[in-house]
């Protein structure tokens, strides 16, 4: 076979060919030695293109074997999905590369990619094992897409991080994969230190959170043993790790982290040691706090919450994790101010101002508009403690405005306080606020909800999407809402939406074509849960 070639005798560079098929043949005309006589420059290209993919490919040498064969891959005791459930599975990740999250996106058909997490939730509380061929595809999807990772590394599970390690690509498995079916029994000593000295940081991570849960005294001996030799970094994921099960034991290795020489450690180890009320970080703050905070009887119209914020940040402060640089356009004592009252135990606030409860200290007025800085502070220190009480006081009323709400007017900080309530009274509190206020203001709301998502919160949301279906209200900016009911609502709902999806009527100031994407949008929500509900019948 012979190749096109320049003056040189060299094959054209593959380079310039696809320079030439990015710009345009118009642009960036391929060679003369690549263009025949009387043959169109497009054409020609192509056909330089196909001489030269097959030059590439017959010229491809194969590697020299490795001098030792990889080590055969760890057994993984878990049970594969049932036969169904797999071609399920190899279906999703077909369609992985699919229009995910497209806003507005048309047709009746279910978004495949977007039900991919969901099959490997469902799979991971059956305690099922990802299937040997799938493991390829799976990490490759876990690549594309971080929000995938968690739950494909775990069901991946340690043949999944043996596998990762032969492919420079899935790299990323190394350091972020739970690893934990891989992890030694937390009673065999030799076994846990030698992973301990020599895994993977993965490995080292799930290592570690298996002997916490088993003996957290031995857990922290162990991260204690290599703790000055570890990089500032590893050190930081170690000991954000101690979130789950944090307990008062935890304060004296905490106290010490204080004076660790990377500073976003020392932040962490602030922040942990402020969630443990009875801590001496806690007390030092409540003290700090309370001195800034009093109240006023003063005026004629009752009780007033005073502020007095601290006119300096000294060494004792900056060493409990309060940090003395305010952000660019915010006020020092503020900034210094909300550190302090973030990092105070709840407990201060009924002692210190009368005796009242959250709710009543919540509705006290506030001197020199102090009000907003005092409120975010709490709520902080609502989310940080999981405090559901103040939670709920902050939060107020789910039919008042969201712009005269007790404690924040911001939705991500409603999410927040939301998250620390028990699921069905967050489902309640967010059905009844999309009662009264609709679905704009109530997006970031419904994904902290547990999913499926509880009837109450399930019946206000397609209410308001029926609402605005009969309004003739533009479409495409409810997608989001859409997409978020598709993945979140109760299978069962499926029959009860059926007399949705007919074509409605358009009233005159109708957006054009609503009508015509509303019955698409909700065939698609009832086709997609009808999916999900033969999905997890497969893996059952």
């Amino acid at each position: 076979m012979t190749t096109r070639t320049h003056p040189s005798g060299t094959a054209t560079p593959w380079e310039e060919l696809v320079t030439s098929a990015l710009l345009g043949t118009d642009r960036r005309p391929p060679s003369p030695e690549a263009v025949p006589p009387g043959k169109e420059p497009p054409l020609a290209l192509l056909d330089a293109a196909a001489v030269e993919t097959l030059r590439r490919r017959a010229g491809l040498r194969p590697a020299a074997a490795p001098a030792d064969r990889p080590a055969a891959a760890p057994h993984d005791p878990r049970p594969e999905p049932p036969a169904a459930a797999r071609r399920r599975l190899a279906q999703l990740l077909a369609d992985r590369a699919g229009a995910a999250g497209a806003g507005g996106r048309r047709g009746t058909a279910p978004d495949l990619t977007e039900l991919l997490p969901q099959w490997l939730a469902a799979a991971g509380e059956r305690g099922y094992r990802a299937p040997a061929p799938a493991l390829p595809a799976l990490l490759d999807a876990a690549r594309a897409r971080t929000d995938l990772r968690p739950l494909a590394l775990a069901f991946a599970g340690p043949r999944g991080l043996w596998l990762a390690r032969l492919n420079p690509e899935w790299r990323f498995a190394l350091r972020g994969g739970s690893g934990s079916s891989a992890v030694p029994s937390p009673d065999d000593g030799p076994a846990v230190r030698r992973l301990w000295e020599e895994g993977l940081f993965a490995e080292r991570v799930a290592l570690l959170s298996a002997l916490r849960a088993h003996d957290a005294e031995s857990a922290r001996a162990l991260l204690a043993s290599t703790w000055p030799t570890e990089r500032a970094e590893d050190r930081l994921m170690f000991l954000d790790s101690l979130r789950t099960g944090l307990t008062g034991a935890d304060e004296p290795f905490l106290e010490q982290a204080l004076a660790d020489r990377s500073r976003n450690v020392r932040a962490t180890a602030a922040e942990l040691l402020s969630a443990l009320p009875r801590s001496a970080l806690a007390a030092r703050m409540a003290a700090r706090a309370a001195s800034c905070v009093a109240l006023d009887h003063s005026g004629g119209a009752g009780p007033v919450i005073a502020v007095e914020a601290p006119h300096e940040c000294d060494a004792l402060m900056q060493r409990d994790g309060v940090v003395p640089t305010a952000p660019s356009g915010r006020g020092e004592r503020s900034w210094w101010f909300g550190q302090l009252v973030e990092a105070a135990p709840l407990s201060t606030w009924p002692a210190r101002l009368g005796g009242r409860t959250p709710h009543d200290i919540v509705a006290l007025p506030v001197s020199d508009d102090w009000a907003d800085e005092l409120h975010a502070a709490w709520c902080r220190a609502a989310v940080r403690q999981h405090d559901a009480p103040w939670s709920r006081a902050l939060l107020g009323s789910p039919s008042a405005p969201p712009s005269t709400g007790p404690g924040t007017t911001s939705p991500a900080e409603r999410s927040k306080l939301l998250a620390t309530l028990p699921d069905a009274e967050r489902a309640c509190w967010v059905a009844d606020f999309i009662a009264a206020h609709g679905l704009s203001e109530a997006f970031q709301l419904l994904g902290v909800c547990a999913v499926p998502w509880a009837e109450p919160l399930g019946r206000a949301v397609v209410d308001a999407l029926d609402i605005a279906r009969d309004a003739g209200s533009y479409p495409w900016s409810f997608s989001g809402v859409m997409g978020l009911a598709e993945r979140c609502l109760d299978p069962s709902e499926a029959a009860r939406l059926e007399i949705l999806t007919a074509t409605p009527d358009e009233p005159e100031d109708a957006s054009p074509g609503a009508g015509g994407y509303w019955s698409e949008a909700f065939q698609r929500l009832v086709s997609t849960l009808r999916l999900r509900a033969t999905m997890h019948a497969e893996l059952a």
